[in-house]
């Protein structure tokens, strides 16, 4: 299986690049993106790739313990925590994954998890039906062992931490998931918004 295989899959992929990459979410290479296309694959961003200029070629499919369906292709050096959260969970569709500045920041400046409240934009996120809610986001350390830290993600799926459809990695990025790429898309939106309004409020604390 190849891109080829997904035409309409990777183009939507390509354009959630370009359009992450305007916002400011995924500079130069960062970032990663996936998307489920059979119950045992998905098509997943190359490495190395820059986001602005995806192109259906900087794309590649790899089943869901992260080999690649195609022998000349390299996987984004992250592609286990994106395998790891479809092994998990058979209604995840879509894994992105971005670098914005305020979810770097925000990470550094936290504990094991964010807890916050009180946000509208909060009832983005899946299962949250009210601004009131305490939303908590498991920070994870940065780790280059990325099994390791995918390790990581499914103990704490596994005993219930992870709550929200999103989790930070500290100083590195947000990742979000959802049941689609629309739902997944909108996930990165409240959160990074969500992120910039707690960096704001950090600051303006400081002062």
């Amino acid at each position: 299986m190849t891109p080829e295989n997904f035409p309409a899959e990777a183009e939507a992929l390509c354009g959630l690049g370009q359009l992450f990459a305007e916002r400011g979410w995924c500079m130069a290479t960062s970032g990663n993106f996936s998307l489920r296309v059979t119950k045992t694959h998905c098509l997943i961003t190359q490495s190395g790739r820059e986001k602005s200029l995806l192109t259906p070629a900087d794309l590649m499919v790899c089943d869901l313990n992260g080999f690649s369906a195609e022998d000349d292709s390299t996987p984004s050096a992250e592609t286990p925590l994106h395998t790891c959260l479809y092994r998990l969970d058979a209604q995840i569709g879509a894994v992105l994954h971005t670098h914005s500045v305020d979810a770097t920041v925000v990470s550094r400046a936290v504990g094991s998890a964010l807890t916050f409240g009180g946000f509208e934009m909060a009832k983005a996120l899946q299962g949250i039906p009210s601004h009131e809610a305490s939303i908590n986001v498991l920070v994870f350390d940065n780790d280059q062992d990325i099994d390791a830290l995918a390790g990581e993600v499914e103990d704490a799926w596994s005993d219930g931490r992870i709550t929200v459809p999103g989790f930070l990695i500290r100083g590195h990025g947000l990742y979000a998931w959802g049941s689609g790429l629309d739902e997944a898309r909108r996930h990165i939106e409240g959160f990074e918004f969500l992120l910039k309004c707690v960096w704001q409020e950090m600051l303006a604390s400081s002062r």
